[in-house]
């Protein structure tokens, strides 16, 4: 009996990646559907399971039950374990950032955030990440698989520089990622080395996290379009990968040129998506003074949402609105997605008035008046840092014996 299941086990070895992956993301919530989606026996896939399930990743349901309607024997559910191993995560933004504790599945075990002016020199801010990482950490008894960080800047591939941190005062070309892994390494997190910390642009991250988890899963080519704190993002996921371009630099989608008259943009050019649809365009356009509080975004989605009324504010939202369309449909027209998301500020337009955004971009766009590319809300909180979750899972999600060795 025990020599039968070593060689059930020995011959699922190649299945474990693509099974963890399948329960991870949701796609077998039975064992049923996992043998399905591997093609292989059910005695293999129930090897395969408990495997996982011995490794810590996932639970098994020992009582399966029937549910109504069905037939034949009922299947034992698949689920991530909740007291299963985590990844640190960080999000840095133009006010501040956040940390967090990220299990299988996308939940977000804990979380913390640091706000204030980002310093200069980005040695200081990952330190103070890393602390507040190790913090969480620290109060949760958690075990540490690796560490993800997203940073509102394009992360240039190999190295993870960020080239264009044009809302923080970082230099251009500042190694992120290798200043990153400095701080995991004087921290002393266990389980975070070189090759489990990673690092990425935050809208790419938001596209990851939102097609493995959210308002973007089961769509083949998904467009991503954001406003954060500061300025305007984008990302594509085709065939169920990010496309992030030859070197990490693809879909920088704040710099289309929406109004060819408007306001000076960072990058040189007039009139961008980045200086045109973002918190602080909203809050010019509305005619109201930024103040120190809180963040921009958090300013710009109260006012939207308490004062949507008041015409002013309308009409600030109708201009936004109205450029925002104005770069989707351009991106339709060249991407041909089948389904767009929209994230920060963008969410909220859309939902204050989600017709006007859907007129604009099927007026402006050629394969949007057929019927329409479904436009949707983000669907996760904190999906940025879900998405540098989901860059520190992938060694493990490739390998879940990799677990074995730490």
């Amino acid at each position: 009996m025990t020599q039968t299941r070593t060689t059930r086990l020995e011959r699922g070895r190649g299945a474990l990646g693509p099974a963890l992956e399948l329960v991870h993301t949701g796609r077998a919530p039975t064992r049923a559907v996992l043998t399905s989606e591997l093609g292989v026996t059910r005695a293999t896939a129930g090897a395969v399971a408990a495997e996982l399930e011995a490794l810590g990743l996932i639970t098994v349901d020992s009582r399966p039950t029937a549910s109504a309607g069905s037939q034949g024997r009922p299947s034992h559910r698949l689920f991530v374990a909740e007291r299963g191993p985590v990844v640190l995560a960080a999000q840095i933004h133009a006010d501040g950032f956040r940390v967090a504790l990220v299990g299988l599945g996308g939940r977000i075990v804990a979380t913390s955030a640091g706000c204030g002016t980002i310093p200069a020199d980005p040695v200081h801010v990952l330190a103070d990440v890393v602390a507040a990482g190790s913090d969480l950490l620290r109060e949760t008894g958690r075990r540490c698989l690796g560490a993800g960080l997203a940073v509102p800047s394009a992360v240039a591939e190999p190295d993870g520089e960020a080239l264009n941190p044009l809302h923080l005062a970082w230099p251009s070309g500042a190694p992120v990622r290798a200043l990153f892994l400095r701080s995991l390494a004087e921290a002393g997190i266990p389980g975070v080395t070189e090759q489990i910390g990673f690092s990425g642009n935050d809208v790419n991250l938001m596209a990851l996290a939102e097609h493995r988890h959210g308002a973007g899963r089961g769509a083949r080519d998904l467009l991503c379009v954001a406003s954060g704190h500061r300025g305007v993002g984008g990302a594509l996921v085709l065939d169920g990968r990010l496309h992030s371009g030859s070197s990490g630099l693809a879909l920088e989608v704040g710099h289309l040129t929406v109004n060819p008259e408007g306001a000076p943009c960072h990058c040189g050019s007039r009139g961008c998506l980045d200086v045109e649809a973002d918190p602080l365009a909203f809050l010019v356009a509305a005619g109201r003074e930024p103040g120190p509080e809180v963040s921009l975004l958090q300013q710009a989605a109260d006012l939207l949402r308490d004062e949507y009324a008041d015409p002013g504010v309308r009409a600030a939202a109708d201009l936004l609105i109205d450029r925002l369309g104005l770069g989707i449909a351009g991106l339709v027209n060249i991407l041909n997605p089948d389904r767009i998301v929209l994230g920060g500020l963008h969410r909220a337009l859309l939902e204050a008035d989600p017709e006007r955004l859907r007129a604009v971009v099927a007026d402006r766009s050629l394969w949007a008046r057929g019927g329409g590319v479904p436009i949707l809300p983000c669907s996760l909180d904190h999906n940025s840092l879900v998405g540098a979750a989901e860059l520190a899972w992938q060694p493990v999600l490739d390998d879940p014996l990799v677990v074995l060795d730490r």
